[in-house]
Parts: structure tokens; sequence; C-alpha cells
């Protein structure tokens, strides 16, 4: 959601919040100027003036005060209204996108159903279907060490996952969203360092799994990890992950990143079953869906 911007100081706010009783300059008439006095007027005694009634004095000196105070509260209303609701800052992609782990429906963030239209192996379609998600928390726990402290430059201020598994239950997935403290600077700074280091590749940095009990997922375990892919955002601050492997519970010696399990001429068991494409397919699909979120709360009003 976006607002149009504040009308200026001193004005009544135009956006969701409006003085009930805003004042009004009285209306200005146009009387024409009194004739010129004669030099009879002027040489004849003053004209008497009415004597002012106690009562009138106090009625209009009242009305002055009312009107003094109506001005200042619009005044102050207008000031209090420019920092929030009427500024546009307040209504970013970084302060929105921040927030988004509370404020959107988990069923939004994280769908029941994924469509892969093409985004399996040679291009061919993928369905998958959530099995569960986790409680929200922090990342202490829920990430390796040396991974979360790769990511302490931006912050983690919650982090939401959830695990998938294909249609034909033999694989699964667990996707991560990590909503960082870091302002645009930092997370340039954090997505460069990934680039220019191939952070995304190190399989010391790879995700943990989020094991389901009672599910397909009641295997998926650390040493379950086949293939992973993470991506840092720059227009929000979220970090992107996913890490997939087997259904039956198999460890995974030789886990690749997706990039790599994706290759025309990787021979991996991963690469083999598709795994690179399940990590890579489910957090495009999760990511492009935070993004329109966002968006859309960011939008202006028409």
């Amino acid at each position: 959601m976006d607002l149009t911007p504040h009308p200026g100081a001193g004005a009544p706010p135009t956006g969701p919040t409006f003085l009930p009783h805003a004042y009004q300059q009285p209306r200005q008439h146009s009387y024409g100027h009194p004739p010129p006095e004669t030099p009879v007027e002027t040489t004849t005694r003053l004209r008497p003036i009415r004597t002012r009634h106690p009562l009138r004095t106090a009625s209009a000196a009242a009305c002055v005060v009312l009107g003094l105070g109506l001005i200042g509260g619009a005044a102050t209303g207008a000031w209090l209204t420019s920092d929030s609701s009427a500024d546009p800052a307040a209504h970013s992609a970084y302060t929105v996108g921040r927030s988004a782990w509370h404020s959107v429906p988990v069923d939004t963030l994280f769908p029941r159903t994924l469509a892969g239209d093409g985004a399996g192996p040679g291009g061919a379609d993928r369905v998958w279907t959530r099995v569960a998600v986790a409680p929200d928390g922090g990342c202490a726990s829920a990430l390796d060490p040396l991974l979360a402290r790769t990511l302490a430059p931006v912050g983690c201020e919650r982090m939401l996952r959830a695990t998938y598994t294909d249609a034909t239950s033999s694989s699964v997935t667990t996707v991560g969203v990590i909503f960082t403290e870091g302002d645009t600077e930092a997370m340039r700074a954090l997505s460069t360092r990934f680039t220019d280091q191939h952070l995304d590749r190190r399989a010391d940095l790879m995700p943990r799994a989020y094991p389901v009990e009672d599910t397909v997922a009641a295997g998926f375990g650390d040493r379950q990890r086949a293939s992973w892919t993470i991506h840092v955002l720059t227009e929000v601050p979220v970090v992107v992950f996913a890490v997939s492997g087997f259904a039956d519970g198999r460890t995974v010696p030789d886990p690749q990143p997706a990039a790599r399990a994706m290759a025309a001429n990787a021979t991996t068991a991963a690469a083999q079953a598709g795994l690179g494409h399940e990590a890579k397919g489910i957090a495009d699909r999760i990511e492009r869906g935070l993004r329109r979120t966002v968006t859309d709360l960011t939008e202006k009003p028409e």
C-alpha cells in the first residue's frame, strides 16, 4: 500500500486520519469602500460610539480563542500524521517486507500447493504439496553456526520454514524465508559477497532441513540433504533458501548446489533425481509470491 504525498504543513491530512471539525477561515465579503468624508463631517462633532456590552465582549473573545484552538489542532494533527500514514518511506518495500512475516497469511507465503510448470528436468512440469509449516522463530537453532555467522551482518528478524513433497512423494524439500534487519546497503553488500565468493555453492553453508514426524519428511535430516540454493534479495530485506533430499531417508555423501545439480552433464544421484530442480523450483516460486505480496502492500491507492 502506498500513500499520496502529504499536502503540506498546517493543512489537514488527506490520508486515512481526519480531524472531526477542521477549521475554516471566515468568508471574505466584498464590501465597497465607504464614500469619502465631506468637509462638513470633518468639522462637526464626532458621531457617538455605542457603548460595548460586557457580555458581547466576552463572547467575541471566546470566539477568537476557539478559532485559534481549532487552527492549532489542525496544525498539530497534520504534524502528527506527517511521520506515519502520510509518509511514503513508512510504507517502503523494506519496511513492509521486514514485517511481512506476521502480516501475511501463511497460506499466502507458503501455498498449500505449488505449480511448477516447466520446473523439472528437461522442462517437465512439477506439482508440490506442503507437508507442514515450522513454528516461526529465530535463526540460531535453525541454521548451521557458520551460515548464521555469514548472515550476521544483516541480522535476523524472523525465519519461517515449510517442507514440501513432490507429486510422487519421492522427494522432500524445505524452503525458508529469513526476514533480516539489514538496510539496503547491508543487503546489497551481502548479496555481492555471496556472488563474488560463491558462498551459495559451499556445502558448509548448506541450510538445514525441517523434518516432520509421521510424514514423508520424517527422515529428512542433515545427512539426507542432497541439493540446495540460497538467494539474498536486495529489493526487500529477505534471504530465501531451499534444500532437498530423498523421501526414503537415504543419506547423500555428495550433495550438490542446485546450479551444479541442474547442469546437463551432472551425474550425481541428486542431479539424476532432479533434486536440484526441486530446490530451485520451490525457492523461486516462494520468492516470486513474496515479491508480489510486498509490491501489492506498497502500491499507491487509486
